[in-house]
């Protein structure tokens, strides 16, 4: 039996957002809305009210070096993680947001100068999705990026935007050991390494030639 492929049965022309203001505006913003959605069982749902953390658009970059066999992976300490147990130090892609004007391709070659140093010789996508869809509008383009590492690690990131950042080359089967034994608990660089399990032959096949 062939299956049909999975499509929504609701668009954007089933929520409608009753009113919105604004909770909150500093470093983030936080926006509260007052809606109602249709039901999977028909008609529509009473006015519920939604918080929500509006970041917007978001690149990152697993980067990777294909003749060394090579991953590169950034640390950085996050608020977020404070209260995690081991480190509030987290092992992340290199990442950064999209403002206005920019593409996400062009956000994957800014920051990986800015925090790894280096250049970005190939891009590939791996996915574009939401991070949290229910508190955050952050999405994430997310990429392998194909670069040189022999002479990466050490120390980077702006001053200016209080970044102290350390990156960490990796062999390819370390970064595997090391995602195996729960040393990464990042969704962006989890999905990224997940991904260059499924693809890493074929870059390196392709490059290698």
């Amino acid at each position: 039996m062939s299956e049909q492929p999975i499509e929504h049965q609701f668009s954007f022309a089933d929520c409608e957002i009753k009113k919105e203001q604004s909770a909150y505006n500093g470093f983030f913003t936080i926006n509260r809305y007052s809606l109602r959605h249709r039901l999977f069982a028909g008609g529509w749902s009473g006015v519920v009210e939604r918080e929500l953390f509006e970041r917007g658009n978001a690149a990152g970059v697993l980067l990777y070096d294909v003749a060394l066999d090579q991953v590169g992976v950034i640390e950085q300490f996050r608020i977020g993680a404070h209260r995690q147990e081991g480190s509030p130090w987290q092992f992340e892609v290199v990442a950064g947001i999209v403002e206005a004007g920019e593409s996400p391709e062009q956000v994957a070659h800014r920051e990986t100068q800015e925090e790894a140093g280096l250049t970005l010789q190939e891009l590939h996508p791996i996915a574009n999705y939401l991070v949290s869809g229910g508190g955050t509008d952050e999405q994430m383009a997310l990429y392998c990026g194909l670069c040189d590492l022999s002479a990466g690690g050490g120390l980077h990131g702006l001053a200016g935007e209080h970044e102290d950042i350390k990156l960490h080359c990796l062999s390819y089967q370390a970064a595997c050991a090391a995602l195996d034994a729960g040393k990464f608990n990042n969704a962006a660089l989890t999905m990224g390494l997940f991904w260059l399990q499924l693809h890493r032959d074929r870059l390196r096949g392709a490059m290698l030639k």
